[in-house]
């Protein structure tokens, strides 16, 4: 999972209909060694924005 959202650009997150702000503490908290959650209707966008990778 923290791959993931450190993989991700602002320009991808943002045509999902996110904030710069939303990811960029995302990564802040994916960066450190921490646990941290994620909101169910981030979580779900995160998965979105991987399928969207994968369909190029």
């Amino acid at each position: 999972m923290r791959q993931k959202i450190l993989s991700i650009s602002y320009s991808d997150w943002k045509k999902l209909g996110f904030s710069k702000g939303t990811l960029h503490y995302m990564k802040k908290n994916a960066e450190a060694d921490k646990h941290f959650m994620l909101n169910a209707h981030v979580r779900e966008r995160l998965n979105q924005w991987e399928k969207l990778v994968a369909n190029g």
